[in-house]
């Protein structure tokens, strides 16, 4: 079973920057979609950005102009690059491809906390 391994979270001051990266363990066909989510405690999980094989961007309006999503698709990996934290972006956050078949794949979470 192919799983997403994310890397890059921590501990950061307001203001500061982080950059999140995600790759899969293993070989995940056709592609589609990758895109980065986060999870607050006591929230839903929500859409944080996405991008499409062909590099079209989708940014929550809460990150538009400070975070950042791009895709490496020779080796299946996204990042997010997050500049001007605030502590609101204090959560977890996840990785999740889609690829044909309908198929979905997430990470496991990787922890960013913003102190203020």
């Amino acid at each position: 079973q192919v799983q997403l391994v994310e890397a890059g979270g921590g501990l950061v001051q307001t203001g500061g920057s982080l950059r999140l990266s995600c790759a899969p363990s293993g070989t995940i066909l056709g592609i589609m979609t990758m895109g980065w989510y986060r999870q607050a405690p006591g929230k839903q999980r929500e859409l944080v950005a996405v991008i499409t094989g062909g590099g079209i961007t989708n940014y929550a309006d809460s990150v538009q102009g400070r975070f950042t999503i791009s895709r490496d698709s020779a080796r299946n990996t996204v990042y997010l690059q997050m500049n001007s934290l605030k502590p609101e972006d204090t959560a977890v956050y996840y990785c999740k491809y889609t690829s044909f078949g309908s198929l979905t794949y997430w990470g496991q979470g990787t922890q960013v906390t913003v102190s203020s």
